[in-house]
């Protein structure tokens, strides 16, 4: 068989197999432990219900949500209030093309990575240049809806992530210039035995953690939608599949920054210890297997402190949202990368 056939082979397998992750896991797992979580600490129960302790819940939400009525409103821009949510959520799954969840194995003489293209050498770009794209989808879903709500929480959208965008990018320049590389493959090699760049970079670690925290719209940081203020700010006029689109986006982004917290902070995929007490091969399936456990659980739990913070602080005030962005992050994000590259001169001579 030719060798073009093999490789579209493997890119609609790894394309069907991310998607399926996307949904399942950091689509409806998510939602199950969002719903439980929340109602461990509002001393609830929690979805019981459908299936065994309510697991079958977040496909039963889904399957209401296609039967749903797609209300559009009369004076929206059908065109942009269609196209807001898919933009929206491919942009949330396309960044997992570039996440390597495991290390490598072989079947026979071919090598096959977990991952779309997981060895890239810009994925770090690549993944800072879409999530600034998916805002597009929030601002053109608050602007085609033609609803003051929608438009002023797109205007806050737009602003909130624009402004901690200059934040969470400073904080990776940090992070690059200790590791001397764009490859997220290479930044998890970097931190075997333990190495992990949160021991090097902690100031550069809270700084993207609260980033990441304003760029998916999570509390305390959902001014966006602020159900109070603005009914629900971008998605108001949006039902059916269309807002539901939305609202995977949005766990779906969530677990995009865990999982990149991980690769760069937490070691990624790397056992927590040495291979060898298991009698594991490099490049084995068994090995492979174990690392993508592995990244799935600390993923996970940086998902739950995700959940946890929702539950517990409090939401911003818009001027204390700016504020922190402006007078607080972007600074220590500037004084944080002086001092590594201070660091790295001083290590050198």
């Amino acid at each position: 068989m030719p060798e073009i056939v093999w490789i579209l082979i493997e890119c609609v397998i790894k394309a069907v197999a991310i998607f399926t992750m996307v949904l399942l896991i950091f689509g409806a797992l998510n939602v199950y432990l969002e719903r439980k979580v929340s109602a461990w600490i509002q001393n609830r129960i929690g979805p019981n219900r459908v299936g065994y302790r309510g697991l079958l819940q977040p496909f039963a939400d889904v399957l209401k949500l296609f039967l749903k009525e797609d209300i559009v409103p009369g004076a929206a821009s059908l065109t942009f209030h269609r196209i807001a949510p898919v933009i929206t959520l491919g942009v949330a799954i396309s960044v997992y093309a570039v996440i390597p969840v495991a290390g490598s194995f072989y079947i026979g003489t071919r090598q096959i990575h977990l991952g779309m293209a997981p060895d890239i050498n810009v994925a770090l770009i690549f993944i800072l240049a879409m999530t600034s794209v998916g805002v597009y989808g929030l601002t053109l879903g608050g602007w085609s809806s033609n609803s003051k709500y929608s438009l002023i929480g797109a205007l806050r959208s737009s602003a909130q992530m624009i402004s901690y965008e200059l934040s969470m990018g400073l904080a990776v320049v940090a992070l690059i210039m200790v590791t001397n590389t764009f490859s997220l493959n290479q930044i998890v090699l970097k931190q075997v035995n333990w190495h992990w760049n949160i021991l090097y970079q902690p100031l550069g670690f809270i700084i993207f953690l609260i980033a990441s925290f304003a760029e998916t719209n999570r509390t305390p940081f959902d001014l966006p939608e602020a159900e109070p203020e603005l009914v629900g700010g971008y998605n108001t006029e949006y039902s059916g599949m269309k807002f539901g689109m939305f609202y995977l986006g949005e766990y779906a982004n969530m677990g995009t920054s865990a999982a990149i917290m991980t690769l760069l902070f937490f070691g990624g995929w790397n056992l927590p210890f040495p291979q060898s007490w298991l009698g594991l091969q490099d490049n084995s399936i068994l090995l492979a297997i174990l690392q993508f456990v592995t990244f799935i659980v600390k993923t996970e739990l940086v998902v739950l402190f995700f959940i946890w913070i929702r539950w517990t602080v409090p939401r911003f005030r818009y001027d204390q949202l700016m504020k922190l962005g402006w007078q607080v992050l972007l600074p220590l994000a500037l004084i944080n990368v002086v001092l590594t590259g201070i660091a790295i001169l001083l290590m050198k001579n």
